[in-house]
């Protein structure tokens, strides 16, 4: 009996660089059956360093320079998409349009895409371009509910939504014992609190929130009196953070630890895993560090609320209000029981609604949809 070939899937994504959008996206790829789904990936600016390994599994391209008219009619996108010779094109956020339109030239017969997050609420132009892309898609998938219904509101008719959670390897993000490693770089024992944030250091992360947080913080009795707060990510703040914490005085208890390949490391040592977002979809930190039994304090942004879900929702707060985050993280550190009953909470949570086997096998089932 001869084998059907594999569906041969590209993905479309502006970089391999930083992100959680380009972890998932690399996770994935990794996931998916090889006998059933031959992996491409096409990168419209460069590879960067989650690119590492992933030629293992899929075949990386690198789409040719193209001009500003390239949004109105992407030939030379168009043309590299047709030498690829694609099943499905899945494009990811900030290519949608562009990549929609160049697979639809290029002849592709099934465009998937997904939104990994989206800024609430969003603006008119935003929605009206992502409204011509929804009209050369087949599937868009929100990676929360929040995402999946601001796409309702958007999409055309012939383009269906569908919600696929993200997910993380709940067998390799799991509760370890303190490496000692981060208390050492950062000269600390292991009686001092540690909280600590991974992610892009970009407005809409809302570090500079964090980082007037964190300076209320410590002028509270008890832990917070020891406590560091440490940052793990690299963006357009960094220097702009690093001049704040310098002018509130607390450059010896705020860390920004720049991208780090050590995160099992850094989780390990934390006693809180922190966010102070203005917007998320579904955050691949926050669910990492969750899968870790890490407590979350989260900013009710996004997907945050789903992900924490009733039996965490008195670890949310509401964004851009400092002193109520300073306030949770007291609370936190200040009730060891219930902060390590969240933490067990936090890990469940992660294996009954955010694993890595059930999100491959959604795509999949898309990816064989058309």
């Amino acid at each position: 009996m001869i084998r059907p070939r594999a569906l041969r899937v590209l993905h479309v994504i502006q970089n391999l660089n930083y992100g959680g959008m380009e972890r998932l996206m690399g996770d994935l790829v990794r996931g998916l059956d090889r006998d059933e789904f031959e992996s491409h990936i096409l990168v419209l600016q460069f590879v960067g360093r989650f690119g590492q390994g992933l030629t293992d599994v899929a075949t990386l391209h690198q789409a040719p320079r193209m001009s500003r008219l390239s949004l109105v009619r992407p030939a030379a996108l168009a043309s590299t998409i047709r030498e690829v010779a694609p099943d499905v094109v899945h494009a990811h956020s900030g290519v949608w349009y562009k990549a929609a339109l160049a697979a639809r030239m290029s002849g592709v017969r099934r465009v998937i895409y997904t939104e990994h997050g989206r800024r609430m609420p969003d603006p008119w132009h935003a929605r009206a371009m992502d409204h011509l892309a929804s009209r050369r898609t087949d599937v868009a998938v929100g990676v929360s509910t929040n995402v999946g219904n601001a796409l309702e509101n958007i999409v055309a008719g012939g383009c269906s939504v569908r919600v696929i959670l993200n997910g993380v390897d709940t067998s390799v993000f799991r509760r370890t014992p303190d490496t000692g490693h981060l208390r050492a770089e950062l000269g600390v024992g292991p009686e001092t609190p540690i909280l600590g944030s991974i992610g892009r250091l970009e407005p809409i992360k809302g570090y500079d929130v964090m980082i007037e947080a964190f300076a209320q913080f410590v002028l509270r009795e008890g832990p917070a009196r020891a406590a560091r707060l440490v940052i793990a990510g690299d963006g357009s703040t960094r220097d702009a953070l690093r001049r704040r914490i310098a002018e509130l005085g607390i450059e010896q208890r705020v860390h920004l630890l720049g991208w780090r390949d050590d995160t099992m490391r850094i989780l390990s040592a934390l006693q809180l895993f922190t966010m102070s977002s203005r917007s998320e979809g579904t955050s691949i930190s926050l669910l990492e560090a969750m899968s870790s039994g890490i407590c979350p304090v989260v900013t009710n942004v996004g997907g945050n609320s789903a992900v924490l879900g009733p039996e965490l929702a008195h670890r949310l707060v509401p964004s851009e209000q400092p002193a109520a985050l300073a306030s949770a993280w007291a609370e936190a550190l200040g009730d060891a029981r219930r902060r390590d009953e969240d933490s067990r909470t936090a890990r469940e949570r992660v294996l009954s609604s955010h694993s890595a086997s059930a999100m491959v096998r959604a795509y999949e089932a898309v990816y064989r949809s058309g």
